[in-house]
């Protein structure tokens, strides 16, 4: 994805479903206008997911997703219906192909069964029109959402992308990273470390995505490195209305930024922007209460190749070990994979899930609450380890109110 593109996190996820040769990677290509899935008359062909983020009218950036057939057989093929099930948990609109000529079978109504478990608007696209008459009906028992389409021919596949765009609407507004919180004329100070971790010639998402919220704010956002705080501050003559951080140097810039000048990190930030900041801040004080031989699961979002000191897998471990001072055991996660069973671990601490859409990241924090398992991000845990977590969640009283009582 180029510079300048939509992030896939900030995109409507589509995600075509149903069971083997029902004509799933046709119909993708159909709506899609390109031929991004592998078509074939073998039962199996689509083997893993397949991601394409692209524009998709009337709707704009979405990213396209194609499944294995739901019914795939044997070892591997159980692997694959893992797969196809686990993008549920990232997907804002399902599309059920159905094939027209065997009709809607137990498989299909199982995924129907799943769209609603997981409150997932859906659609079933009766496809292969072309080979029925057009008087056959049908089945709308279980979903007020159906069409007749034929990948074929392409009839109706523009109704159907009227209906999925229909379908994608939110309900509510989507939070702003920070854009809600400062106004016009605002300036934001934003401190970025420039070490062997950060990546080349680039600034990461967050950051990146921080700086846009705040010039869509018009407000203006000035960039320096942890060292150069100081002088910053002493030199632009006012005081900022924010200032946010990298998580790793909170110490350093908390002690350098003056007590009533709000601070925060973008970790905080996406916490919020993405789910629940208050889950996360309740389920950092469990930190202070691991016991030896717990086990504490560190998730990340995204898979990114490790440097020696790496955030998640070697310094937050070292930082909580310390901390603690107990023997922990630390298990880790990244990418599209989250365990659905949780009972083995006391703590989960996720990072800013700059990488996840929020209906997958707000999928991960059900599944603790659910569980009954206290769940944190890297920036809390960090923020809180400091003692600097109720500064850097003094912008949010009601959320500071809650960790107070």
């Amino acid at each position: 994805m180029g510079m300048n593109e939509t992030p896939a996190a900030e995109r409507v996820h589509i995600g075509f479903f149903g069971r083997r040769n029902a004509g799933k990677s046709s119909l993708v290509n159909a709506v899609t206008g390109q031929e991004l899935a592998i078509v074939s008359d073998i039962k199996g062909t689509t083997t893993d997911p397949v991601y394409k983020a692209m524009e998709l009218l009337p709707l704009g950036p979405v990213v396209i997703i194609d499944t294995p057939g739901i019914d795939d057989e044997g070892t591997l093929g159980e692997l694959r219906v893992q797969k196809a099930k686990q993008v549920l948990n990232k997907t804002d609109v399902a599309v059920l192909v159905v094939d027209m000529v065997t009709g809607k079978t137990g498989a299909d109504e199982e995924l129907i069964a799943l769209f609603k478990a997981k409150k997932v608007n859906f659609i079933v696209a009766y496809n292969k029109s072309d080979l029925l008459d057009a008087s056959t009906g049908t089945d709308q028992s279980s979903t007020e959402h159906a069409i007749q389409v034929s990948a074929k021919t392409h009839a109706h596949v523009d109704d159907l992308k009227e209906q999925i765009a229909t379908l994608a609407v939110r309900e509510e507004p989507k939070l702003r990273i920070v854009g809600d919180i400062i106004g016009p004329e605002d300036f934001v100070v934003l401190v970025i470390p420039i070490d062997k971790a950060a990546p080349k010639g680039r600034l990461i998402l967050p950051q990146q995505q921080t700086i846009r919220d705040i010039l869509e704010a018009d407000a203006a956002a000035i960039v320096v490195k942890e060292f150069e705080l100081r002088d910053t501050l002493e030199q632009l003559g006012k005081k900022p209305k924010l200032v946010i951080t990298d998580s790793q140097v909170f110490a350093k810039v908390s002690a350098d930024t003056p007590p009533d000048v709000p601070l925060t990190s973008f970790s905080i930030l996406f916490a919020r922007y993405k789910g629940s900041l208050a889950q996360m801040v309740q389920g950092v004080t469990v930190l202070d209460e691991l016991k030896d031989g717990d086990q504490v699961l560190i998730a990340e979002g995204c898979t990114h190749h490790r440097q020696c000191d790496d955030i998640g897998t070697v310094k937050l471990p070292r930082w909580i070990k310390e901390y603690t001072g107990k023997h922990l055991v630390f298990a880790f996660t990244s990418g599209g994979e989250f365990p659905e069973d949780l009972s083995a671990y006391t703590l989960i601490v996720h990072c800013g899930g700059c990488m996840l859409n929020e209906r997958e990241m707000r999928y991960r924090q059900k599944c603790t609450q659910d569980q009954n398992l206290p769940m944190t991000n890297y920036g809390i845990v960090i923020a809180h380890m400091q003692g600097i977590l109720k500064r850097s969640i003094a912008m949010f009283p009601h959320i500071l109110a809650e960790l107070e009582d």
